[in-house]
């Protein structure tokens, strides 16, 4: 595990005061580049007054503490990692296996070891091909660390290419099952908007305000409520609580189901990012732990379907929902 190199303390003077932080601390700490610390501060390496702070573009405040964590240097490359891979399919050319929440996908920030890349390197140790001439699974599409369910991996560069080939057209059947706070209204619908990084938070997506604006990437949901729970207070019969929802991607963008049932109202029970409010009315209902113990997004991808890329066979897996949310559903259907 990547630990901490070095940590840098520094107490802001009247004459930083109001400077931009990211310049400021590049003039202090000559030994990083200026870009670093930008990449080090939305990483949330920065605390100020003991609390993380994400914005580098924010303004210096005259006797704060700024402390800056500098993380030992990673390797350049992910090490193979022993693992136990749920495998659905798997042939010289591609692997689709069942991921659980908590798995990150790629190394990252907090994740430099024991995701699904390194267990793939291990699992498919001399039977890759070589991807771009590396010697790596393919990832064609990423599932969030907390969300589970259904993903495949090229093992060759042929498969790599048509793979993403057929995800860039939009003909791979991707669905999940999400249960929400509220229920969507109408039953079923279609959510499309851009999808933008917010301001405020660079870990986090929205969608403009404006509903005119090309900012960000166009994004595409379409859902479909498979069931409702629970009647909502002083409101038409039929509106539930909570729902289970079936959403259905026709684009791939980040935490896009996420920010879209958010967007209409209906953010997914458990998210610790876009749905954090539980509702004070769930949160009543719920007389065991099944709510409250729930911390993640309720959200797996339950459908993928694609022609092999090598062969053209179509291949179509489905995945039952994980354990935790089946108690969860359980939870629901008593309200």
């Amino acid at each position: 595990m990547t630990g901490i190199a070095e940590t840098t303390q520094l107490t802001a003077s009247s004459e930083a005061a109001g400077a931009r932080l990211d310049r400021w601390l590049a003039a202090e700490i000559d030994t990083l580049s200026r870009s670093r610390l930008k990449a080090l501060i939305e990483d949330g390496q920065l605390r100020v007054d003991g609390s993380v702070f994400t914005d580098p573009s924010a303004k210096v405040v005259e006797g704060a503490r700024y402390t800056l964590a500098i993380p030992a240097p990673r390797p350049a490359e992910p090490t193979p990692e022993r693992m136990d891979l749920d495998v659905l399919f798997e042939d010289g050319d591609l692997i689709v296996l069942l991921k659980p929440a908590g798995l990150a996908v790629h190394p990252a920030a907090g994740n430099w070891t024991g995701t699904l890349v390194h267990g793939l390197l291990h699992h498919c140790a001399g039977s890759l091909s070589g991807i771009g001439g590396v010697e790596r699974p393919g990832i064609v599409h990423r599932l969030d660390k907390d969300t589970s369910g259904v993903m495949v991996a090229a093992k060759s560069d042929t498969a790599h290419q048509g793979l993403t080939a057929q995800f860039a057209a939009h003909s791979v059947e991707r669905a999940y099952v999400a249960f929400t706070r509220n229920a969507p209204s109408p039953k079923a619908g279609r959510v499309e908007t851009q999808i933008v990084r917010s301001q405020q938070d660079r870990k986090k997506f929205t969608v403009p305000r404006d509903p005119a604006s090309e900012a960000g990437k166009h994004a595409i949901t379409n859902y479909l409520t498979l069931a409702r729970y629970g009647q909502a207070p002083d409101m038409a019969v039929g509106t539930g609580l909570a729902a289970k929802v079936e959403c259905r991607l026709e684009t791939g963008r980040t935490h896009q189901i996420r920010v879209h049932m958010a967007h209409i109202g209906c953010p997914l029970l458990g998210d610790p990012v876009y749905g954090h409010k539980r509702g004070n009315l769930l949160a009543t209902a719920d007389n065991g732990r099944e709510l409250k113990d729930f911390r993640r997004q309720a959200l797996h991808a339950a459908i993928l379907g694609f022609d092999h890329p090598v062969t053209g066979q179509q291949l179509r897996f489905e995945a039952d929902l994980p354990k935790d949310m089946q108690r969860l559903e359980k939870f629901l259907l008593r309200l």
